[in-house]
C-alpha cells in the first residue's frame, strides 16, 4: 500500500534520513528512492507517477446511531476502538464520529440520512479468541459473544451494537 499522499511519502523519506546513525549520509533523493523500492516501485519517479492516477483509499462504512454518547462508550470502552475525529456543524446538531481499530474504520452518524439501522459490517480480525476476551472484559461480563467456528470465511464473532447494527469480526483462514 502506498502512502495516501505525496507529502506522506516525503515525510517517510525524511524520517528515514533522521533515523540513520551518525556518519551514515543519505540524500533526500536517495531516501525517496529507498522508500519507493520498499513499497515495490523501481524508484521515486515510478511511485510519484502513481499519485497522478485515479485512486481510492479504504472505504469507511457509516452506521446510523441515535445517541452519540452511548455509541462512543460502546465502540471505545467495549470494542476498544479509537476516536479518529468528531464532527458537528454546531452545538445541538447531530454528530458524526469516526472510530477505528487497526485498519478497520467505521463512521457513526446521528444524521438522519446516514446509514440504515441494522446494517452489517464484516471486519477481518486476527486473534479472534483474544479479542473476544477483551470485549467480554470491556463489557464487564454483560456481553458474552460466541464464536461460530464454522462460519463462511472463517471463525466469526457477531456483535450487535446498541442501535441494531451488526459487526461480524471474522478471522479469515
Amino acid at each position: 500500500m502506498i502512502p495516501f499522499t505525496i507529502d506522506e511519502a516525503k515525510t517517510l523519506a525524511r524520517s528515514l534520513r533522521d533515523s540513520l546513525p551518525n556518519g551514515v549520509e543519505l540524500t533526500h533523493g536517495q531516501a525517496l528512492d529507498l522508500v519507493s523500492r520498499t513499497l515495490g516501485f523501481a524508484d521515486w519517479n515510478e511511485l510519484s507517477a502513481q499519485y497522478k492516477q485515479p485512486g481510492f483509499g479504504p472505504a469507511m462504512p457509516v452506521l446510523r446511531v441515535f445517541d452519540i454518547d452511548l455509541a462512543r462508550s460502546f465502540y471505545v470502552d467495549v470494542l476498544a476502538f479509537t476516536i479518529d475525529f468528531e464532527h458537528r456543524f454546531e452545538p445541538g446538531m447531530p454528530t458524526f464520529l469516526g472510530v477505528s481499530r487497526g485498519d478497520a474504520s467505521v463512521g457513526l452518524s446521528e444524521h438522519h440520512g446516514d446509514g440504515t439501522p441494522g446494517s452489517v459490517v464484516w471486519v477481518p480480525t486476527r486473534n479472534l479468541d483474544g479479542y473476544r476476551s477483551h470485549v467480554t472484559r470491556g463489557a464487564s461480563g454483560k456481553l458474552r459473544p460466541s464464536i461460530d467456528r464454522d462460519a463462511p470465511g472463517g471463525p466469526t464473532m457477531t456483535i450487535i451494537d446498541p442501535f441494531g447494527n451488526e459487526l461480524r469480526f471474522c478471522e479469515p483462514q
